[in-house]
Formats: structure tokens, sequence, C-alpha cells
């Protein structure tokens, strides 16, 4: 715990940098704590409260600036394929799906604004604004605010509280490697929450769904059930869709209740997506919205296509 303790007092800086662009960067890595702490300690031992603060705000913005700037690079480059991917090695892939691209295509660019306060939202929020062709500066700016909004409330709680935060460190550092061993059990136990959730989440995934030759061949014989397409415009736009597919921007999209009770016996959600996460999360919601079968399409839009099966282009 020393060891630990002395590491902060020293590299302080380092450990904020390293800890936000790891955290950023998609991996498991709390970022919070070591921003809180390095600042409660440099509080404690800089009597001018901004020299104290400003410096570990402008590393932890600029950590994290760079991270998202990553993603959004390779949003511009490989756009889609990497937001499947992101959603495929995700711990949380039901936050990687049909609301983050809502909310980005509600309100754009501003959203990086509190991007990073919305649980699974960040990155995927940089990488579908390379992918929209938003521009470097206008990335830049709002992302940037982002930044050092989010790490100036970490920060802020470090200055605050920065005697319960040493008061906390003190308790630690008395209890010697049980400290430490207590830090490493909660850490833990954060990414084993996010591993239990992304379990139950895929055994979700794991409904009754709808081949693509079996949605052919009602469509074939006249009985053809409601389709719902989740993808985005731009998605629609550069791709097709299915023949008669409704188009659902979000959750509370008006063409849910736009649907008449007749046609809410059997219903087929698709997106582009792995694991069909986008529709079968619609899924899960028309079911509480009382429609009464309600089934994704295995391998989504993609596999469709490549069925060779008929799609209509703007």
């Amino acid at each position: 715990m020393d060891t630990l303790l002395h590491l902060i007092q020293t590299y302080g800086l380092l450990v904020v940098f390293v800890s936000v662009f790891l955290d950023q960067g998609g991996l498991p890595v709390p970022a919070y704590p070591p921003i809180i702490v390095t600042t409660a300690i440099a509080v404690d031992h800089q009597p001018e409260l901004w020299l104290a603060v400003l410096p570990i705000l402008l590393v932890a913005a600029l950590a994290a600036l760079l991270a998202d700037s990553l993603w959004y690079l390779g949003g511009r480059r490989i756009g889609a394929a990497l937001l499947r991917l992101m959603c495929k090695v995700s711990l949380s892939p039901d936050s990687c799906v049909l609301m983050t691209r809502g909310i980005y295509a509600r309100w754009g660019a501003p959203s990086l604004v509190v991007a990073k306060f919305v649980p699974g939202f960040a990155a995927v929020a940089t990488t579908l604004a390379g992918e929209t062709g938003t521009s470097p500066r206008r990335f830049a700016l709002y992302d940037g605010l982002g930044a050092l909004l989010w790490a100036g409330v970490a920060v802020a709680l470090g200055a605050v509280f920065h005697r319960a935060v040493n008061d906390l460190l003190d308790g630690l550092e008395t209890l010697g490697r049980y400290g430490l061993v207590l830090i490493g059990v909660l850490i833990a136990g954060l990414v084993g929450y996010k591993l239990l959730k992304r379990q139950l989440f895929l055994r979700e995934l794991r409904m009754a769904r709808i081949s693509v030759v079996e949605l052919g061949q009602l469509l074939e014989n006249g009985g053809g059930p409601t389709i719902l397409d989740v993808r985005s415009n731009e998605q629609r736009d550069h791709s097709g869709w299915i023949p008669g597919a409704i188009f659902v921007a979000s959750l509370s999209d008006d063409n849910l209740s736009g649907i008449p009770p007749e046609r809410r016996d059997e219903v087929i959600v698709y997106c582009d997506c792995p694991n069909e996460a986008s529709a079968a999360t619609l899924a899960r919601e028309l079911h509480r919205r009382g429609f009464k079968r309600v089934r994704p399409l295995a391998g989504g839009f993609e596999a469709w296509r490549a069925q060779g099966f008929s799609v209509i282009k703007a």
C-alpha cells in the first residue's frame, strides 16, 4: 500500500493520464478514482488550489481527448465495422446499440459534451462522429468541452472531499497489504458486475429468431409480418432496406405507437449489429408494450442481402 501511495504522490499526473487513456480507450480500467485521489493528495500538498488542480484537469482532459480521437479516426476509416466490433467485445452490449445511435442521430456533435456521463455512449458517440462525417474541428470542440467537463467533475470531487479521501487513504495505509487487497477486490467486483450484465444480456439474445429464408417465404406468400428497421439513416441510404420495412430511430419513436393493433401479432426487427443486439433490445421493449410475437432477424440486414433477396434503395 505504501508503494501505491508513493507512486501516486510521485507520478500522479502520469497515473491519471494512463488510467484515463485506457478507460476512454475501452478497457475496464477505472479512471475517476485515480483522478480523485491524485487531486486530494495535491490539494493537501499545494497551498494554491488552482496550482494543485489545473495540471490534473488538463492532463485528464488531454488523455480523454486523445483516446476519443482514436475512436473518431477509426469511425472515419472503417465506420460501421468498428461499431460492430465495439458492440461485440463491449462489457455493456445493450448500451452499445439502438439508444446510442438514437441520441447521436438526434443531437449530433453537441451530444459529445455529455457523452461521458451516459454509460456505454462515450466511445460509440466518438466513433459515430467519425462515421457520420463530423468535421475534425467540430469534433475537437465539442469532445474537448466534454472531456474538460467530465474531468472537472472528478477533480472537483477530489478537491472538495480531499480530507475525507486522505483519511480513507490513511486507513488503507494502516491496513497495509490488506488495504491493497481491498482495492483489488473492489476493482474486480466492478469488472465482474459488468461481465455478469453482459452474460445476462447475451442470454436474452438467444430468443426465438427468424431466418432470412423464412422471412423471404412469408413475404412471397403475401402474409408478410410487420418489419422494423432499427439501423441509422446513413446505413439505410448506403445499403438499402428490406421491402416494406418501417424505420425506427429510437425506442420512443412515434412509428411504434402508429402501428395498428392488427399488425402487432407478428413483428420482425432487424439491424446490422453482432448478435442482433439492437433488434433484440427493441424486441424486448415491444413485448413490454403489448406486441405479441416479436422476433429478431437472424444475421440482420447483411444476411438478408447475402442471400440475394430483394433490397430497396433510395
